[in-house]
């Protein structure tokens, strides 16, 4: 039986949603991909490229409080997500999509 992925820290029912998006639906499949393959999943959804998503993944597999991401370790994981976020956000697909979102183009789930 899979581990929902609610049982890992840091991991709640939105962002459980957010990685069924990328047909990421447990714990086992989110630790196969790793921290790095699966937001470059969550960005190909569509999601919008931030910082704290991707060191909270981190954390959660590791099994530590996202709280616990600091210092020389932290700038190691921005360095690590700017490649995933150049690798996998098409800036100008979101540039668009904005724009079509803001006159009511886009239907948002």
């Amino acid at each position: 039986m899979p581990t929902p992925l609610t049982n890992l820290p840091n991991i709640g029912p939105a962002m459980a949603d957010m990685f069924a998006k990328a047909d990421i639906h447990d714990a086992e499949t989110l630790r196969d991909m790793g921290t790095d393959a699966a937001y470059g999943a969550l960005l190909r959804t569509g999601k919008r490229p931030h910082f704290i998503p991707f060191y909270v993944i981190e954390m959660a597999l590791q099994g530590r409080p996202w709280k616990d991401c600091k210092g020389r370790e932290k700038e190691a994981l921005r360095v690590r997500f700017e490649d995933v976020k150049a690798a996998n956000h098409d800036t100008d697909r979101a540039a668009f999509e904005a724009i079509m979102d803001a006159i009511g183009v886009l239907d948002r789930p």
